[in-house]
């Protein structure tokens, strides 16, 4: 079956920066999009940036010049660099996969959600 495993998260100070990564497994065929949500206590889940099989990115808005997503197709992994991290960047990070996957049959997109990384941002 397919995962995702996402590493990288943890507590630290407001200015400071941390990398999240995502690493994809099992039977998929092709990828196609993926990209970093975040939901914060008591708000819905929101895109950070996401990356497709062209390497064109989306950020919100609010948060380009701090984030810089990137992917390494071969290793199906995708990484967040996030930097002048502010106390309301803190949140629940995860990490999503559009693919094609071939296990069940037939073969089709499909979309996947990682476990999420708490990350935290002290003030």
């Amino acid at each position: 079956q397919v995962q995702l495993v996402e590493s990288g998260g943890g507590l630290v100070q407001a200015g400071g920066s941390l990398g999240l990564s995502c690493v994809a497994s099992g039977p998929i065929s092709r990828v196609d999009v993926m990209g970093w949500y975040r939901q914060a206590p008591g708000k819905q889940r929101e895109l950070v940036a996401d990356i497709d099989s062209d390497g064109d990115i989306k950020y919100t808005d609010s948060l380009k010049g701090r984030f810089s997503v990137s992917r390494d197709n071969a290793k199906k992994t995708l990484y967040l660099q996030m930097n002048s991290l502010k106390p309301e960047d803190t949140a629940v990070y995860y990490c999503k996969l559009s693919a094609i996957t071939m296990i069940p049959f037939p073969p089709r997109r499909r979309d996947y959600w990682g476990q999420g990384t708490q990350v935290t941002v002290s003030s």
